[in-house]
Order: structure tokens, then sequence, then C-alpha cells
């Protein structure tokens, strides 16, 4: 890893933390709640693709630890997005 890398994935990590926060700010956005989900799913295929395709990562407790947060969080993300859309449904049926 050189230090152009190092500062690449520094700003990406700070970008997704960045929507991830606006996220839990505006909660019923539902393009920044997509966009964040898919941040979620991003990280995911990145470090899946580092253990499994590249082999340049191991699987210990380094790679176990982003690889567990972003598998709860799509799956809390996905059980959310139930409850968000049925709020859109409820509040597109008070406004007709």
């Amino acid at each position: 890893v050189n230090g152009l890398q190092a500062r690449t994935f520094g700003i990406w990590t700070l970008l997704s933390s960045v929507i991830r926060c606006l996220c839990a700010i505006d909660i019923r956005n539902q393009t920044l709640y997509y966009i964040t989900l898919f941040t979620f799913f991003m990280a995911l295929v990145h470090f899946l693709s580092e253990v499994f395709i590249y082999h340049t990562a191991a699987l210990t407790i380094g790679v176990m630890a982003p690889l567990m947060v972003a598998s709860f969080s799509i799956l809390g993300m996905l059980i959310g997005l139930q409850y968000l859309e049925v709020e859109a449904l409820s509040q597109n049926k008070k406004k007709n």
C-alpha cells in the first residue's frame, strides 16, 4: 500500500460516513436511504472481493469486523425499508 492508496481509501471511508450520518438525520428521505444502503453493499463487495477474489486480505478480525458491520447494516436497512415504504404509502393515502 502506498500513500495514494491509503488517502483514497480514507476519503472513501469519510464520504461513506458523511452519507450514513446524513441518512441518520433524515431517515425518511428515500433517495438518501437507498444511497446509504448502496454504500453498505459496496463495502461488503469490496471486502469480500479482497478476501476471495484478489486474496490480498486474510479472513482475520480486521476484515471480519467490516464484513459483519456491512452485513448487519444491510439486513437492518432492508427491514427498515419495508417500514419506510409503508409510511410513504400511508402518507400518500392521507393526501388523497
